[in-house]
């Protein structure tokens, strides 16, 4: 037996502090509910989890957006009902305006009214917003930008009505030849009539003009749609620009226009929202005048084509409302899941937990216990001594 050395004792006393090391460790899974509270728990576990809750985070975040989105469209689908209401009230009575029996002091009357609802229609398009931001004025429109003004801002080709399918670029109109279009009284019907358009090599392959009647281009309320396979589309608008022909006109695509919702937790996980302008010039009713009999009749045909534009508009928001209410189906699941597979790395089994806490707790009475009794073994020597 040997006293200056508790051997013994050395042994109880680090049994003891790794059973105490584990009932603290045990203790603090418990009491935080997490069995990774530290890098040194799980150096790779730490690090999937930290990567998984980020993306938790951000797919709450684009959920959020995503429900924004589905505002936006509610609010310009709100609007745009209205305008059909004014539209289908303008229709009524370019109807009424063209009917013999109506002399020219009604039309005058109902041309009146008529101007009002496109002061309102206007008044809509500029002032329907969402956070500040307008949404039918043509802000979430794909942008394009023409080279021609011939020197004069009253004398402009301008782009417009392009699809977000289009191709971000410069595309170039070799030649375009137009002139006003005429009626049989030899009055200008507000259109443009194209004689002629040759497009550049730089547009795809397969795109076309519409309508095309025989080689002559009919620039529909002045503007020239160009057309294309997987839906490349483009308008010229020559309301403003001088007849005659025009050559090398180009047309820049930029990137910028539609509304980008970031509609997922990572970069390029976005949908773009496109409106157009929803204005009496797109619409292609600017200038009806039913004042007369023959603006009445021409005023009416244009009607169909303004109501159509607007239904085209809605029903293109309507499936982007339905595209975002999925989205958010999508990412309440996945944030789910992905909720999931983090709780599997990070929380604490607590009847696993508490099982091992009794186990290193009874470890630990024990420990101190037979330290005590390893401390007690040098003073048996002393009966040695006597």
């Amino acid at each position: 037996m040997r006293i200056n050395y508790n051997v013994s004792a050395m042994l109880a006393n680090n049994a003891l502090a790794n059973n105490d090391n584990a009932l603290s460790a045990s203790l603090e899974r418990l009491s935080t509910g997490f069995k990774v509270n530290h890098a040194k728990d799980n150096p790779a576990g730490l690090a999937m989890a930290k990567r998984m809750n980020a993306q938790i985070i951000g797919l709450g975040v684009a959920n959020d957006n995503a429900g924004d989105g589905i505002s936006v469209i509610e609010i310009a689908d709100g609007a745009l009902n209205e305008v059909s209401s004014m539209l289908q009230r303008i229709s009524e009575l370019t109807i009424k305006a063209s009917n013999g029996t109506t002399i020219d002091e009604d039309r005058a009357i109902i041309q009146d009214e008529i101007e009002q609802l496109k002061e309102e229609i206007e008044r809509v398009k500029d002032t329907t917003q969402f956070n500040g931001q307008n949404l039918l004025d043509g802000t979430f429109d794909v942008k394009g930008y023409t080279n021609y003004d011939s020197n004069s801002i009253n004398n402009v080709i301008k782009a417009t009505g392009i699809s977000t399918k289009t191709p971000t670029g410069t595309y170039t109109v070799d030649s375009i030849t137009f002139e006003d279009e005429l009626d049989e009284d030899g009055d200008p019907t507000g259109n443009k009539l194209v004689t002629d358009i040759q497009l550049g090599g730089d547009f795809p392959a397969g795109v076309k003009t519409v309508p095309d009647a025989q080689n002559d281009f009919v620039a529909e309320n002045g503007f020239v749609t160009i057309k294309g396979s997987n839906g490349f589309e483009m308008k010229l608008d020559l309301n403003d620009a001088t007849d005659g022909t025009v050559t090398g006109l180009k047309v820049e695509i930029s990137d910028v226009g539609p509304m980008r919702l970031q509609i997922g937790a990572n970069e390029g996980q976005v949908l773009e929202v496109e409106i157009p302008p929803v204005s009496l010039r797109n619409m292609g009713i600017e200038n009806i005048d039913v004042s007369t009999e023959k603006g009445a009749k021409d005023a009416m045909s244009r009607m169909d084509g303004a109501i159509g534009f607007v239904s085209r508009v809605r029903g293109k928001l309507g499936a982007y409302q339905n595209r975002l209410e999925s989205t958010v189906n999508s990412l309440d699941i996945s944030e789910e899941s992905m909720t999931a597979a983090y709780s599997r790395l990070m929380d604490t089994d607590m009847a696993e937990e508490m099982t091992q806490y009794t186990t290193n707790q009874v470890l630990t009475q024990a420990g101190t216990s037979m330290l005590a009794q390893a401390n007690e073994r040098p003073s048996q020597v002393l009966q040695l001594l006597q």
